[in-house]
């Protein structure tokens, strides 16, 4: 099976420069730096594992070890909004570390990726709304 940023070009070189821009991006953001401030501890190693972590999303490497659903659960003060500012500043560093196919791939991944988290978080919180209850009508 080929990995699906083999065809748009992702090279691990590329994944590498993607993340440490975006994440010095990240640590400077008034949003988001604080909260990643406050639970990572070694930026070295969690640069490491965010290499990993889109080697093996774009490139099927299989490097990356770890459940991001439960570190993330583990965050009290992430909202919707934190999501949304992180996308753009990764559609923003996408565009311009990356051709314009794997660019558009990094961030399709980064949508469902994030839309996944967000479910989970809200799952965790019981913040969910009942539309996964089976359908009533007014004459049940």
């Amino acid at each position: 099976m080929i990995a699906p940023g083999t065809a748009a070009g992702v090279t691990e070189d590329m994944v590498r420069e993607l993340v440490h821009t975006f994440y010095a991006k990240v640590r400077r953001d008034p949003a988001l730096g604080p909260v990643f401030d406050r639970v990572v501890e070694d930026w070295d190693h969690h640069l490491a594992k965010l290499c990993d972590f889109w080697s093996s999303v774009m490139l099927m490497t299989g490097r990356f070890k770890g459940a991001p659903m439960v570190v993330h659960t583990q965050i009290p003060e992430i909202r919707p909004t934190h999501f949304a500012r992180w996308l753009h500043l990764w559609r923003e560093t996408a565009a311009e570390v990356c051709p314009p196919e794997a660019a558009a791939l990094f961030v399709g991944k980064a949508e469902m990726i994030g839309q996944s988290l967000q479910f989970g978080i809200a799952a965790s919180r019981g913040e969910l709304p009942d539309a996964h209850l089976p359908f009533r009508s007014a004459r049940s």
